[in-house]
């Protein structure tokens, strides 16, 4: 959901002859933060709404999620952003094949940096997850029932759920209009990887290469960002 959404509206901005063609940024940030309310309040029942690696390793060094279930959710969240990828490029076929820009195809996929300078765009990757992930803690978080893990009954806290999906995209919606205009806000490991991987494996024709070389960028930084700020809501307790 979250990435059928949000990159589908990437796609409508930067494919050609697409109706939104051109909308500019305003578009992107509002479809972003519609496509995480859309994901957290139809996933929220289920898992606690965790969409993105960098929350669930927080919640999990925080201690407000069973690591038992991480692995399981980190996977979850890749194969749906090759599944979400995979969509949009299918939705999107006939515009990418008029398409003539292959950066612009892949950004349907993945982010970049608009200036290539991998420890800046690092460092705005972390910071951006951090402002993200400090929220969320600061959220009533939802109680989920794992088999196995938690407490009786297998009982665990593990996310979003309660409080609605409303201020975690307004979130969202607030870090891409003030910070996302470095490397395009992953702030989420899954949203990049697995559509890259994606974009890697699918025939779209004139694609160009993957930029393999910047993707461990939009997974470590994130992943940094949320262990910090789980850092600093344990400094706070």
């Amino acid at each position: 959901m979250v990435v059928t959404f949000g990159n589908g509206v990437v796609a409508n901005v930067l494919l050609a002859r697409t109706k939104g063609n051109n909308g500019g940024w305003i578009v992107i940030t509002a479809g972003w933060a519609l496509a995480v309310f859309i994901g957290v309040f139809c996933s929220q029942s289920f898992s606690g709404a965790h969409l993105n690696p960098a929350v669930t390793l927080a919640m999990a060094a925080a201690g407000k999620f069973p690591w038992a279930g991480a692995a399981g959710y980190l996977l979850a969240q890749v194969l749906g952003g090759i599944a979400g990828g995979t969509l949009v490029f299918l939705f999107y076929r006939e515009h990418f094949k008029v398409s003539e820009d292959a950066t612009a195809k892949r950004g349907c996929f993945c982010t970049a940096p608009n200036i290539r300078h991998l420890p800046q765009a690092f460092f705005c990757e972390a910071v951006g997850t951090f402002l993200l992930v400090f929220p969320i803690f600061l959220m009533t978080e939802a109680t989920v029932k794992l088999p196995g893990v938690g407490g009786p009954g297998g009982e665990a806290m593990i996310g979003l759920g309660s409080l609605g999906a409303v201020p975690v995209a307004l979130v969202v919606l607030g870090i891409g209009l003030s910070l996302g205009g470095t490397t395009g806000y992953a702030i989420n490991p899954a949203r990049d990887f697995g559509p890259r991987l994606a974009h890697a494996l699918l025939p779209v024709p004139g694609k160009g290469d993957s930029d393999w070389g910047y993707a461990w960028v939009p997974v470590a930084g994130p992943i940094v960002g949320g262990l910090l700020a789980a850092l600093v809501q344990w400094s706070l307790r």
